[in-house]
């Protein structure tokens, strides 16, 4: 758990640096909790704050909020000497590109090959060393981007056990969400939602097989873009699925998360299902998207935009408000030129419904996958090599608070007697490919000739899952206040309550991001939800400070 030891050392030891930089008095700081890619980068051009003063503030907000909410489990103890560097290459005329010098965090699964650690929030992780950091990672480095530390996330991304609560991992604690005492801050990319949402640093990344992303978007008020599985690498990310695995920018707008997917997408040897890429591809004329020049307000105009009734369902007493919101939103992409096509249901919903087939395939990948990630460890103090090791080591280091947290994904998994090379898999693997595609999502696109799907977010996530495609989730609203509380399952965090958020999600074709980007922005700059849900608490340290 990060301390004040952080702050004591590096405030001492980077507090000269500061005279180093002439400060431009006369530009407006802006207050972090809403801090803008723009607004950064211009007091950084301008010279109102150094890339150094970002750490110390982001930092400073981390540790303010950190023993209530739990969702930073480590600070990078280079993160000032890197933000120094690249102080020191901007005075020299040296900018690589927009994010250089802008603090970002990253989801616990995503190792970096520095001094933090890399554990899926397991114990038996801990100390472990890799031979690279994960190919995101790189690139955002390569960007300019600071990589500030390590969010908390629910154990193995959601997939170790069928009784525990989002957000809780061994290592990390219980994250909490910001909007309501005890707030589940869903997931699993938990710490990430609520660490972007809070300003403890200008973006994060999270990881999705099946809501991962968009899902503690949601409800902690932020933007989630789950990206095409393939678009960007999985390369050093601790897998569930290499079929369904996505990594992605979640962010506080939708342009701020499209600057961190313009760093990070794009082909990697060491992740073969980024060869698939469209512009990627040998012998094409393809150019890479600009995600960034894709946030346009005319974005909408002319388009047309679905909605699947079927996959939304009809509302009850207690979930009217958010489909009275989603209806007035509605309009909004009215207003905004598009043409929104009703009932453009989905032919294969009620099998989707009922189908066990996604299961069949995160089970089958997940032994497989999870043993190449281990076999690349370059230091692995707990002789972690396979599923069987990982579940052994849960069942029998207390920390692991196993059996009241139950193995139960471990179990289905490693009671399978196929593997992911089998014909049983291949079967599972196809009929999804035929519920999210002809049946469901992709046949709704084709039958109505439709530019995206809209829904609510909480009925995003699973369609888009199982085929690989993409999802962007913009803040839509909040429960009223007379929302009764209702509570998780396992009773101990607040699943709704009055000011919680949720958000509105659009949904296309693989490889459709562009356009999606530019969709998500055109609503939210008509919305602008984000600035009137607001967190019951939230730290108060800023640049100045």
């Amino acid at each position: 758990m990060v301390s004040a030891w952080f702050l004591a050392k590096f405030f001492v030891a980077f507090a000269p640096l500061a005279s180093v930089y002439s400060y431009n008095s006369s530009f407006s700081i802006p207050g972090l909790l809403d801090a803008t890619a723009d607004e950064l980068i211009a007091g950084l051009e301008k010279g109102a704050f150094t890339s150094l003063d970002l750490v110390h503030a982001y930092v400073g907000r981390i540790l303010e909020v950190n023993e209530t909410l739990h969702m930073v489990v480590e600070i990078n103890p280079d993160a000032w000497e890197i933000a120094k560097e690249l102080d020191e290459e901007r005075a020299c005329g040296k900018v690589r590109g927009p994010l250089h010098g802008l603090p970002v965090l990253i989801k616990n699964n995503i190792a970096t090959a520095d001094e933090m650690n890399n554990t899926a929030g397991a114990w038996s992780l801990i100390g472990a060393k890799v031979p690279r950091d994960a190919t995101v990672a790189a690139k955002l480095r390569q960007a300019g981007a600071i990589l500030l530390g390590k969010t908390n996330l629910s154990q193995w991304a959601n997939y170790r056990s069928s009784n525990s609560s989002n957000g809780w991992s061994a290592h990390g604690g219980q994250t909490y969400g910001a909007y309501y005492p005890g707030q589940d801050p869903s997931g699993s990319s938990s710490g990430s939602g609520v660490s972007a949402s809070l300003g403890l640093a200008f973006a994060t990344l999270g990881t999705e097989t099946d809501g991962s992303i968009i899902s503690p978007s949601q409800v902690n008020n932020i933007v989630g873009i789950k990206p095409t599985v393939g678009l960007t690498s999985r390369a050093l990310v601790i897998p569930i699925s290499e079929h369904q695995d996505t990594v992605g920018p979640m962010a506080r707008t939708v342009k701020d998360a499209a600057y961190i997917l313009q760093a990070i997408a794009g082909p990697d040897m060491y992740d073969n299902y980024t060869s698939a890429i469209p512009w990627a591809q040998n012998g094409t004329n393809a150019t890479k998207p600009n995600y960034v020049a894709a946030c346009t307000l005319d974005a909408l105009k002319g388009k047309r935009i679905g909605v699947p009734r079927n996959a939304i369902g009809t509302p009850s007493a207690s979930t009217a408000p958010l489909y009275a919101t989603f209806n007035a939103a509605l309009d909004i992409l009215r207003s905004a030129g598009a043409t929104v096509v009703e009932n453009t249901n989905y032919t294969a919903y009620n099998e989707y419904l009922n189908s066990t087939a996604e299961d069949t395939v995160l089970a089958t990948d997940f032994g497989p996958n999870l043993a190449h990630y281990l076999e690349q460890l370059t230091y692995n103090p707990n002789n972690m090599h396979n599923l069987q090791d990982v579940r052994n080591f849960t069942q029998n280091f207390p920390p692991e608070q196993y059996p009241s947290r139950n193995t139960a994904a471990f179990d289905s998994a490693l009671a399978l007697n196929f593997s992911n090379t089998d014909p049983e898999f291949w079967s599972a693997y196809q009929y999804n490919q035929y519920l999210g595609g002809p049946g469901g999502l992709l046949g709704a696109l084709t039958t109505y000739n439709l530019d995206a799907i809209v829904v609510p977010t909480a009925y995003a996530s699973g369609i888009s899952a199982i085929i690989g495609g993409p999802v962007i989730t913009v803040p839509l609203g909040a429960w009223p206040a007379d929302t009764p509380v209702v509570r998780n399952r396992r009773g101990d965090l607040v699943a709704r309550a009055p000011g919680v958020p949720f958000g509105i999600s659009f949904l296309g074709r693989r490889w459709s991001e562009e356009g999606l980007v530019g969709f998500a922005y055109a609503f939210e700059m008509r919305s602008r939800v984000r600035r009137v849900v607001r967190p019951y608490v939230f730290p108060g340290v800023e640049i100045g400070d």
